[in-house]
C-alpha cells in the first residue's frame, strides 16, 4: 500500500520556483510593459550571465594532478581495508542490522512464498519448499522461514509508520467512506447493467453480423473453388472436343490456362496432383500431331496436279495448323515446307522430262535433282524449257499463296492485324518471334526461287555444248528467262543469278557466233569491194529512216509489198537520203547498215548481253574503218579487188562512206544507252578513228592535187602561147577532180578542198615566179603571167567551187608579194 501511494509533501510559498509578488515589486527593475503577456514559469525572469571575475584564476585539472597522485594510493588502500572488514562480519549480524535499518527488501524472499495461491498439496510446490527429510535441513528451513517472516514484518511496520497519518485519517472517516462506497457500488452496478445492454444490442449483434458476412464470403469462395475444380476436371473432355474440330490454338490455350490455375489457385489440392503432368504430356502430343498434320498438308498441297483449281488448299485447315504451331513456338514447320517444296520441284521436273522425252531413243541418265542429259534438238529443248518454266512458275505461285496465308496468320497472332478466323485473345506471338517468322518466310521464298532457277539453269546449260540455236530461238529463250525471272522477283523480291548466268553463257555463245559470222562477212565484202557508187535498195533506206527517228530498234522492217512498193523496188535510189543530204556510198556500206541494224535488234532481244553486243558492234565498225584504210589509203584493193589504181573518186567515195558510218554512231549509241546502263566508250574511240581516217583521205586528195599541179608549174616556162600547156593541164586536173568529188562529197566539203588547193596553188605559183624572177613591172612576162592567171580564175569560176572573194580581179595580187 505504501509502495503504490507515495507520501504527499505539503506545498508552501517557498516551494515555488519564482515568487510573483517579489518579481513584480523588484525595485531594481524598471516598469516593464510585457509582464502580462509573458508565460509564467522559470523563464519569466530574464537570466543574466555573470561575467567571470578577473581576480580569480581559471582552475583546471592540472592544478589537482599532484594531489590526485599523492592521495590515489592511500585511497585505494583504504578501500581495500574497508572491504575486507565488511566481509569479516557475520552473516546473521549483518542480516539483523539490515532488517533493523530496513535495507533488506521483499525481493530477497523467494517468489513462491509471495503467490496468491500457495497449494502445498501440489508436489512441485512441496518439493520447492521442503528439500529433504534430514532434520538438520528442517532446522535450516525453519530459520529461513523465520528470516523471511522478519523481513515481511519489518516492511509492514515501515509502511505503517510512513502512512500513519493517512491511516488514522481513514479510520476517523470510515463511516463516510463506507457510505460513499455503497453509493459508488450502486452506481457501478447500474453502469454495468447499462454497459451490458449496450454491448448486447450494439456490439455483439454487429460483431455477429460481421462474422456471418465473413462466413458467407468464405462459403462463396469455397463454392467457387469447387466450381473451378469441376471446370478443371472437364479439361480433358474439352481438349478432345477441340482437337476433333481442329481448334489447336484453343486447345493449347486451355492447357496453358489450366496449368496456370493449377499452379496458382489450386496449388496443393491432392486430388489434382497428377493433372499437371497429364496436361504436359497432352501438350507434347498436340505438338507432334501438329507437325505430322502439317507435313501431310504440305505434301497434299504441293504434289497435287498443277491444273487443279488455284488458290490455297483447305485454307481454314492451314490457318488452324499454322496458328497452333506458332502457339507452340515451333518454327521448324517452315523448314519442313521448304524441303517438301524442293521435293515437289524435283518430282515435277522428273515427270515432265519423262513425258516430253518419251519419244527420244537415246539413253537418259536421270539424277535425284531432276537433271537430265539427253540428246535433244534446239526446238525440242526449248519446248521442254518452256513447259518446265511454266510448271515451276505455278509451283512458286502456289508456295507464295501458302506464304501469304502463313504471314497473315503470324500478323494476327502477334496482334498486328485482326482476322475473322482468329479471336483477339489469341494474340500470343511476341514481336521478337514475329520477326523471326518473317525472316524464315522470306528465306523460304528465296530458297524455293533459287532452287527453281538452278534447275532451269541446268536445263539451259545442257544445250550449251550441243548444236547451236538460231536468233529466233535465242529470243524465245530470252523471253522464257525474263518471264520466269520477273515472276520470281515479284514473289521473293530478289533476283537470282543462276538462270541469268546460264542464259548469259548460252546467249554469249550465240552472240560470239553472230559476231564472227558478220565480221567475216564484212571482211569478205571489203576485200571484194571495187569502191564504186552503189545504188540504194528501198530496204536499206527504210533501215536508215528508222535509225534517224532515234527510237529503239526492236525489229528489222519487213520488205514493202504492193504494186507501188514493187515499182519502187525496181528503181533503187542513187544515194541514201538523210534529211536534206544525200550520201553516195559503196555497196559494202549498205550491207554494213543492215549488219548494224541486226546488232541493234540482237541487243534489244538479248538486253542482258547488250553491253557485249555493243562492244562487238564497235569492233565491227573498227574493222570496217581499219580495213577500208588498208584497202584504199594503203592501196590494198589493187590486189584484193584487182583495181589498177586508187583514184580520187575512190578516195572521195571512201570518205563519204565513212561519213555515213559516222552519222550512224550517235544513233547507235542512243539505242544501246536505252538498253543498258553500262558505259560504252568504244563508240567514242571509233568515232575519233573514223574522223581521223576521213581527214587522212582528204589529205590524200590534197596531196595528189598538189603533186599534179606542182608538176605542171615546174614545167611552166612563161612563154607563148597563152594559155600555156601547163595551165591547160592545171585546168584539166581541177575539172577532173570536180567531176570525181562533186557527185560524192557535199558542197561544203568540196569548197573546203578547193580552197586549200587554191591556197596551195598560189603559194607554189609565188615560189615559181620568184624562181623565174618575174616581177610585177608591166613587162611582157608580167602580162603573160596575168593572162595565165585569168585563165585559171575562169576555170574556177566555171567549176563554181570557190567563194567570190577568191575569184575577184585582185584576188591573185598577193602572188607578187615578196
Amino acid at each position: 500500500m505504501s509502495d503504490m501511494t507515495p507520501a504527499v509533501e505539503q506545498w508552501s510559498l517557498y516551494s515555488a520556483a519564482q515568487n510573483l509578488p517579489a518579481v513584480l515589486n523588484d525595485p531594481n527593475r524598471g516598469k516593464q510593459s510585457n509582464f502580462f503577456v509573458k508565460t509564467w514559469g522559470d523563464t519569466f525572469v530574464e537570466k543574466t550571465q555573470i561575467e567571470k571575475s578577473p581576480f580569480l584564476p581559471e582552475i583546471t585539472y592540472s592544478h589537482f594532478d599532484g594531489y590526485v597522485r599523492k592521495i590515489g594510493k592511500r585511497y585505494k588502500r583504504h578501500i581495500r581495508l574497508s572491504q575486507s572488514k565488511l566481509e569479516a562480519n557475520h552473516v546473521k549480524t549483518r542480516t539483523k542490522a539490515d532488517l533493523i535499518n530496513g535495507e533488506v527488501s521483499v525481493e530477497s524472499i523467494p517468489e513462491i512464498f509471495l503467490r496468491q495461491h500457495f497449494p502445498l498439496n501440489d508436489p512441485a510446490v512441496f518439493a520447492q519448499v521442503f528439500h529433504g527429510n534430514d532434520r538438520d535441513q528442517d532446522y535450516v528451513l525453519q530459520e529461513e522461514l523465520s528470516h523471511y517472516l522478519d523481513i515481511v514484518e519489518v516492511q509492514i511496520a515501515k509502511q505503517v509508520s510512513q502512512k500513519s497519518g493517512a491511516f488514522f485519517h481513514a479510520m476517523t472517516s470510515h463511516d463516510t467512506i463506507m457510505e460513499q462506497m455503497g453509493v459508488a457500488h450502486t452506481e457501478v452496478q447500474t453502469l454495468r447493467s447499462k454497459v451490458q445492454k449496450v454491448d448486447k444490442t450494439l456490439a455483439k449483434d454487429s460483431l455477429k453480423l460481421v462474422g456471418l458476412a465473413r462466413a458467407k464470403a468464405n462459403h462463396g469462395k469455397l463454392v467457387d473453388k469447387l466450381k473451378l475444380m469441376a471446370t478443371v476436371l472437364q479439361t480433358q473432355p474439352t481438349l478432345q472436343l477441340l482437337l476433333s474440330s481442329s481448334d489447336y490454338v484453343a486447345a493449347l490455350e486451355l492447357i496453358s490456362s489450366t496449368q496456370e490455375v493449377l499452379s496458382k489457385e489450386l496449388a496443393g489440392v491432392t486430388s489434382l496432383r497428377h493433372l499437371p503432368s497429364q496436361l504436359k504430356e497432352m501438350s507434347k502430343l498436340i505438338d507432334k500431331m501438329l507437325s505430322t498434320e502439317f507435313e501431310r498438308y504440305a505434301a497434299a498441297d504441293l504434289h497435287r496436279p498443277l491444273e487443279a483449281e488455284g488458290g490455297v488448299l483447305e485454307q481454314e485447315r492451314l490457318v488452324s495448323l499454322v496458328a497452333g504451331l506458332l502457339r507452340q513456338n515451333n518454327l521448324q514447320f517452315l523448314e519442313t515446307y521448304k524441303q517438301e517444296a524442293v521435293t515437289a520441284a524435283q518430282t515435277l521436273l522428273k515427270q515432265l522430262l519423262i513425258e516430253q522425252l518419251a519419244d527420244v531413243e537415246d539413253d537418259m541418265e536421270m539424277t535425284g535433282s531432276g537433271e537430265v542429259a539427253p540428246s535433244m534438238d534446239a526446238a525440242h529443248w526449248l519446248r521442254v524449257l518452256t513447259l518446265a518454266s511454266e510448271a515451276l512458275g505455278k509451283l512458286v505461285q502456289r508456295v507464295k499463296s501458302v506464304h501469304s496465308v502463313i504471314k497473315e496468320t503470324a500478323d494476327t497472332s502477334a496482334g498486328l492485324k485482326s482476322a475473322p478466323s482468329l479471336r483477339d485473345s489469341e494474340s500470343f506471338l511476341s514481336l521478337e518471334d514475329h520477326n523471326r517468322v518473317e525472316i524464315k518466310l522470306k528465306d523460304l521464298l528465296i530458297s524455293i526461287c533459287d532452287y527453281c532457277h538452278e534447275r532451269l539453269a541446268s536445263l539451259v546449260s545442257t544445250q550449251s555444248d550441243k548444236q547451236t540455236i538460231t536468233a529466233v530461238q535465242v529470243t524465245e529463250l530470252s523471253t522464257i528467262v525474263d518471264n520466269f525471272t520477273d515472276l520470281c522477283e515479284k514473289v521473293c523480291g530478289r533476283q537470282s543469278a543462276a538462270l541469268r548466268a546460264a542464259f548469259k553463257i548460252q546467249a554469249g555463245n550465240y552472240v560470239h557466233k553472230f559476231h564472227s559470222q558478220r565480221k567475216n562477212k564484212l571482211t569478205m565484202l571489203l576485200d571484194a569491194e571495187r569502191w564504186k557508187v552503189a545504188e540504194v535498195p528501198q530496204e536499206i533506206q527504210m533501215l536508215v529512216d528508222k535509225l534517224a527517228l532515234g527510237n529503239v530498234i526492236k525489229s528489222l522492217p519487213s520488205s514493202p509489198t504492193g504494186e507501188n512498193n514493187e515499182k519502187k523496188l525496181q528503181k533503187p535510189a542513187p544515194a541514201l537520203k538523210i534529211g536534206s543530204q544525200d550520201y553516195t556510198t559503196v555497196g559494202t556500206v549498205l550491207i554494213l547498215i543492215q549488219l548494224v541494224c541486226e546488232y541493234c535488234v540482237c541487243a534489244y532481244n538479248l538486253q542482258l548481253l547488250a553491253p557485249i553486243v555493243g562492244r562487238n558492234l564497235t569492233e565491227l565498225l573498227r574493222t570496217f574503218n581499219s580495213r577500208s584504210c588498208q584497202l584504199v589509203l594503203g592501196a590494198g584493193a589493187l590486189k584484193t579487188a584487182g583495181l589498177k589504181t586508187i583514184t580520187t573518186t575512190n578516195l572521195a567515195l571512201t570518205s563519204r562512206s565513212l561519213q555515213m558510218v559516222l552519222w550512224m554512231i550517235p544513233h547507235i549509241r542512243a539505242h544501246f544507252n536505252a538498253l543498258t546502263s553500262d558505259p560504252l566508250g568504244g563508240f567514242d574511240a571509233v568515232e575519233r578513228d573514223i574522223g581521223h581516217h576521213i581527214q587522212q583521205l582528204e589529205t590524200k586528195v590534197l596531196s595528189i592535187m598538189n603533186s599534179l599541179l606542182g608538176d605542171q608549174l615546174n614545167e611552166w616556162d612563161a612563154k607563148p602561147p597563152v594559155p600555156s600547156k601547163a595551165f591547160r593541164n592545171v585546168s584539166r586536173h581541177l575539172t577532173k577532180l570536180h567531176e570525181a568529188v562533186s557527185p560524192v562529197l557535199p558542197e561544203e566539203q568540196v569548197t573546203d578542198i578547193y580552197e586549200i588547193i587554191h591556197k596551195n596553188f598560189k603559194s607554189r605559183l609565188r615560189d615559181q615566179l620568184l624562181k623565174m624572177n618575174i616581177q610585177n613591172n608591166g613587162g611582157p612576162q608580167h602580162g603573160l603571167v596575168t593572162t595565165e592567171i585569168f585563165f585559171y580564175i575562169d576555170t574556177m569560176k566555171t567549176l563554181k567551187v570557190l567563194p567570190d572573194k577568191y575569184l575577184s580581179d585582185k584576188a591573185m595580187d598577193d602572188i607578187w608579194t615578196r
